[in-house]
């Protein structure tokens, strides 16, 4: 027996282990396992008492004062047979759909109906919207009326009812038949009878021109969900390149959407966007009397909550009498600064607020970088509030204070000019009315994303969305939509309302 070991004796109930080596350069975890040896008590079910201290784990025997005969008294019973499980151990390939779908939390598919995946794709994406999900379901039509486009909003609220309580695929044919009737450019037949593919960018434009027109007001006395939430404006200004002394004229116009035009030149969504405000065109000049060039140029003079972006990526060729695709790859962030698209005086009712807002992302930076250093240096959490959060919320409450006050009662504007990437349409093929659209859309709370392949749901990562920029056959973004950022606490106020539109 080494100078290190000493025997002594173990006490279990009526039990007395006596003569024990008991290893003093051991732990607490060590006696465990040696009681275990002659008990069969579990070692998280023992308790150890020496000296009228209880044993901790990484206790060093040692500091014990443990002498040679000395008693220690153990607490625990041995554990009977493990439980069974109280609910049946299901494995995923024993699943149904529905049960699948359920426990992944995935959500529901549509069924392709024949060459409807414009309009699965674009169903999917508009759902990200909770406060257009949230007044259609408010919304009391039938869908016995006269008029197509009240009947398709009705069969719209009846569907979206149908996925957020379905377990397996829905099949949208009731949806369809009256997108249809609406709209009998929907309906074209191939010559042997088939559904021809249609242009998902059309469907989405007809589907929120009718919402605009046909949901009732959000709030009493204002606007509709489509108006408030998702119509921006433009400030357009026509100026006669060739008569300098013409006075300009300028007009307001509403923004459904932005559009990102594609040419040798564009490589960025922001460069394509800039290009579409800017364009020439010709009319005819009173002054000159004659048609004259003129300088078009639009800016943003409202933001919305929801800024969709449609990249122009079709044109018609006239000899072949098709839509043809640009394949130009088009890089698309993330989070989108708007301010750049906005006539000057939004931009200086904004400028305050882009400053905090790098300040905030300064104060976030050094708040992630200090967690990782905890983590790293195994530093204990605390419930004491760290500089660096402190920092945080100072920088917060800041950029809340430095939101113009009139943007901010303009509930469903985007008062910050900051937007982060909610859904995308992607299209793959040559031609707008061939090929397959697909919808992905942002998880709620994370940079997961979920893929809608028609009926197929499947979760994806933040960098499979940013591989869909194009320059190749492969899936392209043909629609974009952006909601705005929050900055009211760390986690995106957003999500929330996003994830409610899907419960």
């Amino acid at each position: 027996m080494s100078a290190a070991t000493i025997k002594v004796n173990i006490k279990w109930g009526k039990e007395k282990y006596k003569d024990i080596e008991v290893d003093l350069e051991g732990t607490g975890s060590d006696l465990k396992v040696l009681v275990y040896s002659l008990t069969a008590v579990a070692t998280e079910r023992q308790k150890i008492i020496i000296k009228g201290k209880t044993l901790q784990d990484d206790a060093l025997l040692s500091q014990f004062g443990l002498k040679e005969g000395q008693d220690i008294m153990v607490m625990g019973s041995v554990g009977g047979p493990p439980k069974a499980p109280e609910k049946q151990i299901v494995f995923a390939e024993d699943m149904n759909e529905a049960t699948l779908n359920k426990a992944m939390d995935i959500p529901i598919g549509l069924t392709n109906l024949g060459n409807t995946c414009y309009m699965n794709a674009t169903l999917q994406c508009l759902r990200v919207v909770p406060e257009l999900v949230g007044d259609l379901q408010k919304y009391n039509g039938g869908t016995n009326n006269l008029d197509a486009g009240s009947n398709m909003t009705a069969s719209l609220r009846d569907l979206y009812k149908e996925l957020n309580g379905a377990g397996y695929s829905v099949t949208p044919f009731v949806f369809l038949n009256y997108l249809r009737r609406a709209f009998p450019q929907f309906s074209q037949q191939a010559r042997d009878g088939s559904w021809m593919q249609q242009d998902a960018e059309e469907c989405w434009s007809q589907l929120i021109s009718t919402l605009k027109a046909k949901l009732p007001p959000h709030v009493e006395g204002k606007e509709n969900v489509v108006a408030q939430f998702m119509q921006g404006e433009f400030t357009t200004t026509l100026k006669c390149d060739e008569a300098p002394e013409e006075e300009a004229i300028v007009t307001k116009e509403p923004l459904l959407k932005v559009d990102c035009h594609i040419s040798n030149e564009v490589n960025y969504l922001h460069n394509g966007i800039l290009e579409s405000l800017d364009q020439k065109i010709e009319k005819n000049s009173p002054t000159l009397g004659r048609s004259a060039v003129y300088s078009k140029t639009q800016r943003i003079s409202r933001l919305p909550s929801y800024l969709t972006v449609n990249f122009v990526r079709f044109f018609w060729k006239v000899d072949e009498g098709v839509k043809t695709k640009i394949l130009r790859k088009v890089a698309f962030p993330h989070e989108l600064d708007a301010l750049q698209f906005c006539t000057p005086e939004l931009q200086a009712k904004m400028a305050n607020t882009k400053s905090k807002i790098r300040d905030l992302d300064s104060a976030e930076t050094a708040l992630k970088r200090r967690k990782r250093l905890d983590k790293e240096t195994g530093r204990m959490e605390t419930d004491e509030i760290s500089d660096e959060q402190k920092a945080v919320d100072q920088a917060r409450l800041a950029l809340q204070e430095s939101l113009d006050p009139e943007l901010v009662q303009d509930v469903g504007s985007n008062p910050s000019g900051q937007y982060e990437l909610a859904a995308v349409l992607t299209h793959i093929g040559r031609s707008a009315d061939s090929g397959h659209y697909i919808g992905w859309t942002r998880k709620t709370g994370t940079d997961e994303w979920y893929k809608y392949d028609d009926d197929k749901v499947t979760a994806v990562t933040k960098d499979q969305i940013m591989r869909l920029e194009g320059g190749g056959d492969s899936h392209i973004a043909y629609l974009a939509l952006y909601r705005a950022k929050s900055f009211t606490d760390g986690k995106a106020e957003n999500d929330q309302k996003a994830e409610s539109s899907q419960t």
